[in-house]
């Protein structure tokens, strides 16, 4: 008896260190016929509208994608069917419109720096479309469970406290675009492991559609 007490004790003590270690990196769901939906929609590329030229990273939301882009198809058409038609790199740097939508694209030419001068961060309302389209940007996504905001949420933006350990850093290169979600607690323009730390940048905050 005190044998069996002993193991399911250390049974119980084994599961919670697991859920103590246990982070949160994106926005989780549990219905498994719309993750499927969403990965099959996402191989089947409709929505690229022409734009070949980057592939979602791997740390992208699936779900989210989706959804926001059943919720908001018209916004999100003219941003793929922009960047299909247009030459960022010779695009002049600063803010210009997207025809047919009222999506804004900023250009910007700018640089990496170290971990310790850069905030972490996630909005409320908007979404982060980033695409690197000269160089390489680091980012790096922060775990939600360990993480607490260092200051009030304002202008759809709050920044985090959070342990350097837990988060994931990620390279971004002219062949992948990474989209953050509400869910997704990022920190942008990181000195990667090269010498050369120029990048250009184009940004596009899409609104966020609950339903």
């Amino acid at each position: 008896m005190k044998r069996n007490f002993i193991i399911m004790l250390l049974l119980v003590c084994s599961a919670m260190t697991s859920f103590a270690q246990r982070a949160v990196y994106t926005r989780e769901y549990n219905d498994k016929k719309l993750v499927k939906t969403a990965k099959k929609w996402l191989k089947q590329g409709d929505w690229r509208q022409g734009f070949t030229a980057a592939a979602p990273h791997e740390s992208v939301n699936v779900v989210d994608f989706y959804l926001q882009y059943q919720r908001n198809p018209e916004q999100w058409k003219a941003l793929f069917q922009y960047l299909a038609k247009t030459d960022l790199l010779a695009l002049e740097k600063g803010k210009h419109e997207i025809p047919g939508s009222d999506l804004v694209i900023s250009v910007e030419d700018s640089q990496n720096g170290p971990l310790e001068k850069r905030n972490s961060e996630s909005h409320y309302f908007n979404i982060d479309f980033q695409y690197c389209v000269k160089g390489v940007e680091r980012f790096g996504i922060i775990d939600h469970v360990t993480s607490t905001p260092k200051d009030k949420y304002k202008k759809d933006v709050i920044h985090y406290n959070y342990d350097k350990e837990r988060a994931l850093f990620y390279d971004s290169t002219p062949d992948k675009f990474f989209i953050f979600f509400p869910g997704d607690w990022h920190i942008a323009k990181v000195n990667n492991d090269t010498d050369n730390q120029d990048i250009r940048v184009c940004v596009i905050k899409v609104a966020w559609k609950e339903k």
